[in-house]
């Protein structure tokens, strides 16, 4: 479903991705591993079409997903993926329904239908009784369901997490880690994770392992 062939990735004179190939099926949790400084999270930036390779391709589906841009590659992105960061980054402004509503909102979905769907997911996470509480009002792990039922809202063919767990204590990583293969088995999502828990890479379907800018 999704391919990257051949990525590489330089910052000045320092060479952070060396000829990066890696394949993801439908319905896989696949987590990269290695040191701080392997190139893991540059890889998945590039993959998640937030940052251009020099060199290579990346494929979603049979669409060369690296060569697009502007408004094109906003809808794509917004349309087949989603993303689960370390910070949660939600608007303080907004309730957790609102926030989980927004990406749909961009792409045009009807406001009544939209929210719906924010609800059963909130529901889904565990959240039903929170759906109008602004961030503030939410612990840490909350938060970061919200982030999660947002990643999913426009039911993208793949989320990706870079450091999901970074900023959570031990009990709330490991109910984000059951979380992630409890939306596999239920929903058929796809996860690529970027993660120095160990935990979490041992939950998934398979762990890749990169150093010093190359799949080992």
């Amino acid at each position: 479903m999704l391919s990257a062939k051949n990525i590489t990735k330089s910052y000045g004179s320092l060479q952070v991705l060396k000829g990066v190939s890696l394949d993801i099926q439908q319905g896989e949790i696949v987590s990269i591993v290695g040191s701080s400084g392997a190139g893991k999270s540059t890889l998945l930036h590039i993959i998640g079409t937030l940052d251009y390779p020099d060199d290579g391709a990346v494929y979603l589906k049979d669409q060369r997903v690296d060569q697009l841009k502007g408004k094109q590659l906003a809808g794509f992105r917004n349309k087949h993926m989603g993303f689960v960061f370390q910070f949660h980054h939600l608007l303080p402004e907004f309730t957790a329904l609102e926030n989980v509503s927004i990406p749909a909102w961009l792409a045009g979905k009807k406001k009544r239908e939209t929210e719906t769907n924010a609800k059963k997911l909130l529901e889904l996470l565990g959240l039903k009784d929170r759906m109008e509480n602004k961030p503030s009002a939410l612990s840490g792990g909350e938060q970061q369901r919200v982030a999660v039922a947002r990643a999913l809202i426009n039911n993208p063919d793949i989320v990706f997490a870079d450091e999901p767990t970074g900023n959570l204590d031990s009990e709330n990583a490991r109910e984000l880690h059951k979380l992630f293969v409890h939306l596999r088995n239920t929903l058929k999502q796809t996860f690529l994770i970027v993660t120095h828990n160990e935990e979490l890479a041992q939950m998934s379907d398979r762990i890749l392992h990169m150093k010093d800018g190359r799949m080992i």
